[in-house]
């Protein structure tokens, strides 16, 4: 039993030295996903904040502009920060909360899935009928199109646009909030044994 402790005590001691690698991996996963989606809000900033107002279509949220204008810089700029490692814990907070909102505001009626996979446990029937209609797909292409060059980069599939993506992100920044930017790989921790 205590050369299992002791192994274990090393082991932990090991993983202590690396403990950065977490962060580090969290963060570079996460930067460019939040920042991609930042920059096509800025982009086309007119189209997403007629998204965000209109309740017929959209999401019918109140001052839309500032809606837009604050989820688009919450990605963008707080994505660039993860990146860095810089006030890991302080922005992934107001990104939790623009992930729960898309989650909840945009994609829950979808389901879990991102993708529709009908032989998913998850599959509700949204996601059961997109089978049909994907084969249908496939076969018109097959038919008419050059299918060879259209799958030549991937299987065709149907996005089915559930919460999957947004809560695994909600808690891969959960954690980034706990863990904090990472031992030897962020600024903030070059910052805190610096100047605290």
């Amino acid at each position: 039993m205590q050369l299992l402790v002791g192994f274990y005590t090393g082991f932990l001691a090991m993983l202590k030295s690396v403990e950065g690698l977490a962060p580090l991996a969290l963060r570079l996963y996460l930067a460019p996903v939040l920042m991609q989606a930042g920059y096509n809000k800025i982009s086309h900033f007119d189209d997403t904040a007629a998204w965000f107002g209109n309740s017929e279509w959209g999401l019918g949220l109140p001052m839309p502009e500032l809606m837009a204008a604050l989820a688009s810089g919450t990605e963008l700029v707080g994505g660039a920060l993860l990146l860095l490692g810089l006030a890991t814990r302080f922005v992934a907070v107001p990104m939790m909360v623009t992930m729960l909102v898309a989650a909840f505001a945009v994609h829950w009626p979808n389901g879990w899935l991102a993708i529709a996979d009908g032989s998913s446990w998850l599959a509700n029937d949204r996601v059961l009928e997109a089978g049909e209609k994907l084969a249908a797909a496939k076969s018109l292409l097959q038919q008419h199109g050059n299918y060879e060059w259209l799958t030549s980069s991937g299987n065709l599939v149907i996005l089915n646009n559930g919460i999957e993506f947004a809560i695994t992100y909600f808690i891969m920044l959960l954690a980034l909030l706990m863990l904090g930017g990472g031992r030897y790989t962020s600024l903030d921790y070059v910052i805190a044994k610096r100047y605290l």
